[in-house]
């Protein structure tokens, strides 16, 4: 019990119900070994197994104030003192009842898997499968009768009666862990599969943004194309009118010098070849 209370403190809630298995197994009116496990139980909201264990306790506070003493020898130690018996009795019946009425309104599934299998949530599939497998190869059922080996017990019937409740009390914690394995896998591959569309809603959208760049840049381009045409013909144009402009400037006033030249006193007037000169 020393290392289950050990486990429970350094949260490895597997390893700490393993242990108040083996002291049950032992020696089914543990009162310690029964109150940790239903405290384990119950922090990681397995309510059907901790008010199990919590009726077993009860049972057990019952006899002891019908029989006025603890359970087993005078020189067996205990954690608790017979006077305080009654406070705890009053005190379990209360919290029985109150779990009773938590499974009455359908809360018993949401098991904490996460603090039983001891990883974060969020985790990747690879911690799960190296903690699930840790996991398995300690608690596995087949070998949860080793630790009789190293026991000495006072009758050989009790033996067998040992092994069965070693037997079946580390069945049930491997099933758990083994739901727990389930449930948790399952967590991450939705996880994954959200993180996969959450991806390709994000590739999605960027190949639509481009998309709509891309021909916001085309309409752009071709509305420019026909202005930049027009601007040049109006150019053009404008050059050719100020050319013949020019030319028929040049061309009066050579017809304007020649007319001057021939009033001043020149008898013959100045011969000018319009022809090399048309405007």
């Amino acid at each position: 019990m020393h290392r289950a209370s050990a486990y429970k403190a350094s949260g490895r809630i597997a390893e700490s119900i393993s242990d108040c298995n083996k002291t049950l197994a032992l020696d089914p009116t543990s009162i310690q070994a029964l109150e940790t496990r239903a405290e384990l139980l119950e922090t990681i909201r397995c309510l059907p197994d901790c008010l199990h264990d919590l009726e077993h306790l009860k049972l057990l506070y019952n006899s002891i104030m019908r029989d006025r003493k603890l359970p087993g020898p005078p020189w067996k130690r205990h954690n608790v003192r017979y006077r305080e018996i009654p406070g705890k009795l009053c005190a379990l019946t209360a919290k029985i009842q109150r779990l009773k009425q938590r499974v009455a309104s359908g809360e018993t599934g949401n098991v904490d898997y996460y603090a039983l299998i001891g990883l974060k949530r969020g985790c990747s599939r690879s911690e799960l499968e190296r903690a699930h497998l840790l996991l398995c190869l300690r608690h596995k059922p087949d070998k949860a009768t080793g630790f009789i080996d190293r026991c000495e017990l006072a009758d050989e019937r009790d033996l067998d009666s040992v092994k069965d409740r070693a037997k079946m009390s580390a069945l049930l914690l491997y099933r758990l862990l083994q739901k727990g394995y389930s449930s948790v896998m399952s967590a991450i591959m939705d996880e994954e599969a959200a993180e996969k569309q959450r991806k390709k809603a994000a590739a999605a959208t960027a190949a639509l943004q481009a998309a709509i760049q891309v021909q916001q840049t085309q309409c752009c381009n071709s509305k420019l194309e026909p202005e930049t045409g027009f601007n040049d013909r109006v150019n053009s144009g404008e050059n050719k009118a100020a050319t013949n402009a020019f030319q028929g400037v040049f061309c009066r006033d050579l017809a304007a010098v020649g007319s001057l030249l021939s009033q001043v006193g020149f008898n013959r007037p100045i011969p000018v070849k319009y022809e090399a000169l048309s405007c």
